[in-house]
């Protein structure tokens, strides 16, 4: 798939999966996809972890909670910490960003789906599946993503008209 085809393509999937498991290969690739993104200052702060295990993949929804979540065969989570870079910023919010989103156009590209599930799982829940797979206790799972192949349908969000929020040479011209 051409990339600004899979961006087009690209669609936040809450329902359920066919029962296909995903090639550790292709698990694989997906994890390529976000160690490749760019980060800040290079610091790299963010880790991923692909889990095929079909118990560990349950044990994970059940603690999203979200009963669609049961049905992915597979499941990739990003890992972080504050990390300061020389001028005393953290870049880690826009490294695991960074890396969310070429694993959302790569999980596309590969005729999979998924959504970014991450406000969702704050307080508690990221703990947990950290417990779960052995994430040091300085990290927190940040962003949870179940894959898988749709079982359904999922229509476009409704986007406001592109002449609406960009512009060239100045903002609204």
């Amino acid at each position: 798939m051409e990339l600004m085809e899979a961006i087009r393509a690209r669609r936040s999937y809450r329902g359920p999966f066919a029962p296909t498991p995903i090639p550790r290969e292709d698990l694989r690739e997906l994890l390529e996809a976000g160690a490749l993104a760019p980060s800040g200052c290079n610091l790299q702060t963010t880790r991923l972890i692909g889990v095929d295990d079909p118990a560990l993949v349950k044990k994970l929804a059940e603690i999203y909670g979200k009963s669609w979540a049961l049905t992915a065969p597979a499941a990739i989570l990003l890992v972080t910490r504050e990390t300061p870079s020389p001028s005393g910023v953290s870049y880690h919010v826009h490294d695991y960003s960074a890396a969310a989103e070429n694993i959302l156009l790569a999980i596309t590209a590969k005729g999979y789906a998924s959504v970014w599930i991450e406000g969702q799982i704050r307080g508690g829940p990221d703990r947990e599946m950290g417990r779960l797979l052995g994430v040091p206790d300085d990290m927190t799972v940040a962003v949870y993503l179940p894959v898988g192949i749709p079982a359904g349908e999922t229509p476009a969000a409704k986007k406001q008209p592109f002449g609406e929020r960009a512009w060239f040479n100045g903002y609204g011209k």
